[in-house]
């Protein structure tokens, strides 16, 4: 992460500020961000208004403070962001539509986009790298067999695989796009941490890389799972049968103990994010920062505005004073789930 080239004319002194890491994730046209209680998503719509809106954050781990322990907790907050994410995806699919395609997406069609990516998940970076490693296998038997190299193997096959399509994917015009605003949103994230006003174009001498991205989150399970899934083969060895039981035993392996791999990735964010000035640290937070050269792009100013009113929605009003500026573009405040005054009331 950069640091701006002349921040010491634009810092201020940083307030009080919540004991909280924020975060954020780029969805179509928009960036939503997260604080300790609200997340918001704010989106550009076709006529260049900036759309926002807010809603809580779920109290399910105080409620349930089992949640909050390590390795489970990063079991929730694996489903948790998937849920929020889909959540802000369905909103700014909405707004992003132009006027005279406008209509409200149905819930029955946002679950079954919500199915449909789990599956493709499941079948893309699960099922295709077993069945894939277990029929080079059966061609040529005795090579691999079902111990520590079959799992090697296809733990690397995993990461070739999902570094592929992220490479592919990356081509689409609009998906550029969405890495742009992922871009916007570590731009903003890093320029309030470092106790900048979030001017756009103080914000754009940050770096698009950051340490606690969601980029770091997957290339760490990547990594996670090629030691879990190797041990955890060595130590349940694979039932005598033929191709497909194998498969079957390879597929259930992997899914079982994804929340373990999610846990442990979790706790090395999180570790990361705590010391991140440790050399040790650094390193393994390396790869990440590698393969957010593929998931952020340079934004442009007007998707960098989007992005501090998302994050100015999050902020608490106290510590927004003398952190925003006051020429940014008006806003359309959506529904206001969050039942907080709202921080953008007469913009």
């Amino acid at each position: 992460m950069t640091s701006s080239r002349d921040g010491r004319d634009h810092k201020v002194q940083p307030l009080e500020m919540a004991p909280h890491y924020y975060g954020g994730q780029a969805v179509i046209e928009g960036v939503m961000m997260r604080g300790a209680d609200i997340w918001a998503v704010a989106v550009r719509r076709p006529t260049g208004q900036i759309h926002i809106e807010r809603h809580p954050v779920s109290d399910f781990p105080d409620r349930y403070p089992i949640f909050k322990k390590p390795l489970v907790r990063g079991v929730y907050a694996l489903g948790d962001a998937m849920s929020i994410g889909m959540k802000a995806l369905g909103i700014s699919a909405e707004q992003a539509l132009s006027e005279e395609d406008e209509e409200e997406l149905p819930s029955v069609a946002m679950g079954a986009s919500m199915l449909l990516a789990l599956l493709v998940f499941v079948g893309i970076f699960i099922l295709l790298p077993s069945a894939a490693v277990k029929g080079v296998d059966a061609v040529t038997p005795g090579q691999l067999g079902d111990g520590a190299v079959f799992h090697l193997v296809e733990s690397v096959v995993r990461i070739v695989v999902f570094l592929g399509y992220l490479s592919l994917i990356s081509l689409i015009a609009d998906i550029r796009r969405v890495f742009q605003y992922h871009g916007a949103e570590h731009k903003t994230i890093a320029a309030w941490e470092h106790g900048e006003v979030l001017d756009p174009e103080v914000v754009d001498r940050y770096s698009t890389l950051h340490v606690r991205c969601g980029t770091n989150f997957l290339i760490m399970v990547m990594l996670l799972a090629l030691v879990v899934y190797t041990v955890a083969g060595v130590l349940v060895p694979a039932p005598a049968g033929g191709f497909l039981v194998k498969l079957l035993y390879h597929v259930a392996l992997r899914v079982v103990l994804l929340p373990v791999v999610a846990g442990l990735a979790y706790e090395s964010l999180r570790l990361g994010a705590a010391h991140g000035d440790n050399v040790l640290v650094r390193a393994i937070m390396k790869p990440g920062l590698w393969l957010q050269l593929i998931t952020t792009r340079q934004p442009t100013r007007d998707q960098i505005e989007v992005a501090i009113r998302a994050f100015e929605a999050v902020v608490p009003e106290e510590h927004r004073v003398g952190r925003l500026p006051s020429d940014l573009p008006s806003v359309l405040v959506g529904p206001d789930a969050a039942q907080a005054t709202d921080p953008l009331d007469g913009a």
